[in-house]
């Protein structure tokens, strides 16, 4: 018996169709796979799979879940069965501008008030990268951000971080305070051992700098830990 052959997108009922679904209900009624499929717009180009088909595919391999999608790098998706460069750019372009649209970013001389602050301005960029990312906020005497200072990158774990290095912009900027940022790949903000020494020798640094070390905040998966407002940091 003659296998069937899937039929292309087009041959489906009009309201079974993602792009006509979205125009007739809107974005909130697509399912995610039928959302990927109006990004990846045409299926294998052997006709073997729909764009729907391709989608759901990549969908389920990554568990059905926005933030494990997030982690894949386009030349990842690009290696995927049926995706191919074009496709993978697309769905890596519109997940990029998912996530600057999550960014709350500080605004340049925008006075520093709490640890939420912090928090929103790297949960975006930071919740779901695969390494550990240490910044350094410069700030002016008024607590205003005058810029930020990616001061490291680590393996999965660990970022090693020497005060020399972390304090590096601020004593070239003439900051007069700062506030150190990283994140926790595993997505819980718990504070290390080694968050805790590392907190201890820049605080120990910036006093003898002269520059006020007004917090450290630990970036997880939809919460933060703050060393300020637990109580944890020394006063500058």
């Amino acid at each position: 018996m003659a296998q069937r052959q899937p039929t292309g997108i087009r041959s489906w009922p009009e309201e079974e169709r993602p792009r006509e679904k979205l125009a007739a209900f809107g974005p909130g009624a697509l399912t995610p796979s039928e959302l990927l499929a109006i990004l990846i717009r045409t299926g294998d180009p052997r006709g073997s799979l729909t764009a729907v088909d391709l989608a759901r595919e990549l969908w389920g391999r990554c568990g059905g879940r926005w933030s494990e999608l997030r982690q894949h790098t386009a030349a990842e998706l690009a290696a995927l069965p049926g995706m191919g460069p074009a496709k993978a750019a697309a769905v890596a372009a519109a997940l990029e501008i998912g996530r600057r649209l999550d960014a709350c970013p500080l605004e340049e001389s925008a006075p520093f008030r709490t640890s939420r602050q912090v928090y929103e301005h790297y949960a975006a960029r930071l919740a779901d990268a695969r390494k550990e990312q240490f910044f350094c906020l410069l700030l002016d005497a008024r607590n205003r951000l005058l810029r930020e200072d990616r001061v490291s990158e680590g393996t999965l774990t660990a970022s090693l971080v020497h005060p020399r290095e972390a304090f590096r912009s601020a004593v070239r900027e003439a900051a007069s305070a700062v506030i150190f940022a990283h994140n926790h790949p595993s997505g819980d903000p718990s504070p290390s051992r080694d968050d805790v020494d590392l907190t201890q020798r820049l605080g120990d640094a910036g006093r003898v700098l002269g520059i006020r070390v007004l917090d450290h905040v630990i970036v997880g998966r939809g919460q933060h830990y703050s060393f300020a407002d637990e109580g944890a940091l020394a006063p500058p």
